[in-house]
Formats: C-alpha cells, sequence, structure tokens
C-alpha cells in the first residue's frame, strides 16, 4: 500500500491493484468512446479524461462520508483506493456507536455525489452535445454519479453503503 498523502484531513492511501483498476478502465472507457463515434485519439483523451473524473468523483464521495462522520463526531481516518473503489478507513478502537451516527456517516456519500451528478448534469447543458468530448466526459460524470455513486450505493450489496443503512436501519 503507498501513501499519497492527504486530503481534508484524510489520509489517502492506494493499493497496487488500483493501477491495475485504472489502465482496465482507461481501456474500457476508452473503447466506449471509439464505439461511440470518437476518432481514436479523442476516444483516448476522453478515455483518460472519464478515468480521472471515476477518482475523483469516488474521492468526493469518501469526502461526502467524512463530512457527515465529523458531523456526527466519530471522524473518518482516511480512504484507500483498490482496484476500482475506495473505501472509507475508520478507528479500528471506535467504541460502539448508535446506529444513527453509522446511518448519517453512510448518507454522506451518496449525497455528496447526488450533489456532484447536479453539477455534471449542469456541465452537460450548458456544454450541449456538439460540444464533442467534454460533452462525453460529462454526461459520464452525471451518470456514473447518479446512477453508481448514488443510487447503486444505496442497494444493500452486501459491501456499499446501502448494506450499511439496511444493517443499521433494523437496529436503530
Amino acid at each position: 500500500m503507498y501513501e499519497l498523502g492527504q486530503v481534508a484531513g484524510l489520509r489517502i492511501t492506494v493499493k497496487p491493484s488500483a493501477l491495475l483498476g485504472t489502465l482496465l478502465l482507461w481501456a474500457l472507457l476508452g473503447a466506449i468512446a471509439r464505439w461511440l463515434g470518437l476518432a481514436l485519439p479523442q476516444a483516448l483523451a476522453a478515455g483518460l479524461a472519464a478515468t480521472v473524473l471515476h477518482w475523483l468523483s469516488d474521492l468526493i464521495h469518501h469526502l461526502g462520508h467524512a463530512w457527515a462522520a465529523r458531523r456526527t463526531g466519530y471522524p473518518m481516518l482516511g480512504v484507500c483506493f483498490w482496484g476500482v473503489l475506495g473505501s472509507s478507513i475508520y478507528p479500528r478502537d471506535e467504541p460502539p456507536l448508535p446506529a444513527a451516527v453509522h446511518i448519517r456517516r453512510a448518507l454522506g456519500g451518496p449525497l455528496a455525489s447526488l450533489l456532484l451528478a447536479g453539477l455534471a448534469g449542469l456541465a452537460t447543458l450548458l456544454i450541449g452535445p456538439s460540444g464533442g468530448v467534454a460533452w462525453w466526459v460529462a454526461l459520464f460524470c452525471l451518470f456514473e454519479n447518479l446512477c453508481i455513486n448514488s443510487l447503486q450505493a444505496l442497494l444493500p450489496l452486501g459491501f456499499n453503503d446501502g448494506a450499511t443503512l439496511l444493517y443499521w436501519w433494523r437496529r436503530r
């Protein structure tokens, strides 16, 4: 694991699998851009831009968790990126917490992503389809943050915010 530094007081770390995830994501997103009709150089640039936006979106999602966690009085320590995902890091010695604290912390990420989706949607509207690569990248940011980082994050899949919400909702 490698430490990248700190953002908003959070220790940012990355596992080697994130490099492979980044390359695979860039290849996939570049291939999709090519399939959508962009020329190869544009498709590679769009794939790279979308990959960078993916990681920034994931960081903002976790900053939402961190903001909510600070407001509960039980803050996060950091974020660890691995594969194509990130995980919020909380203190190992954290005392047992009320369900309401876990629920508020879990909701912070999807809410931050929903806000980012709104900004990306506004950018998509302002740029318009004639904006070429910039429009496609803004559209990607909108859909990733709306569909994956907000809505999908609320589904109880066992490893995401939705699972945390379901678990603690029953115990409130």
